[in-house]
């Protein structure tokens, strides 16, 4: 029985590796996020329109992030289906789990728009936090903490007016991850060509 026990866990660990390994750990995704979040900076650092405004506009232009990660797809060779990896839904999964925390954004828009971006910016942080179990890799993990309260610290901190400075740190802390993975995963590549 426990024989079997640790062929399954052996079974099972091979198929996170195999995703790890062919998704590159989700860079293109967080590279692609990186950019989305640096523009989403310049948005409300200069937006003219109201707190309002610039958070719709700010939930326009995240439909950017899907071609800029197949963009990103390309250029690092990741593998966005993996053929005969039950594990492979599970991503798509994880990152869907952050539309269930959508209506809390939709109550901060209508209440409270001048804190949408905080809001936004904590949700974002937090669906990174499983991603940490299904990469292996500790720095979703230390991302999502760190931009989740770091966002709400910032917005503690800062008038109202300088809450920009949400959105640019978001996009600095998922450019630090997504630095992060790369070298990580180089590493990871090399071990498993051992």
């Amino acid at each position: 029985m426990e024989n079997k026990k640790s062929e399954t866990t052996i079974g099972f660990e091979k198929l996170k590796r195999n995703i790890q390994l062919e998704a590159r750990n989700g860079i293109d995704f967080i590279f692609a996020a990186s950019i989305v979040w640096l523009g989403v900076f310049f948005i409300w650092k200069y937006s003219n329109y109201s707190s309002y405004n610039t958070s719709v506009i700010t939930f326009i232009f995240g439909s950017v992030l899907m071609p800029l990660a197949l963009g990103f797809s390309k250029i690092f060779k990741t593998n966005w289906k993996i053929k005969d990896n039950p594990l492979q839904s599970l991503g798509l999964w994880l990152n869907f789990a952050q539309l269930i925390y959508f209506p809390f954004l939709v109550f901060v828009l209508i209440k409270h728009p001048d804190y949408f971006i905080m809001a936004y910016a904590i949700i974002t942080g937090a669906h990174l936090f499983p991603y940490a179990w299904f990469y292996d890799e500790i720095g979703y993990a230390i991302a999502a903490i760190l931009i989740s309260v770091g966002s709400l610290c910032i917005a503690l901190l800062v008038d109202v007016d300088q809450i920009f400075y949400v959105p640019g740190f978001t996009a600095l802390a998922l450019l630090l991850l997504a630095v992060w993975i790369l070298v990580r995963y180089k590493r990871l590549k090399r071990l498993s060509e051992k």
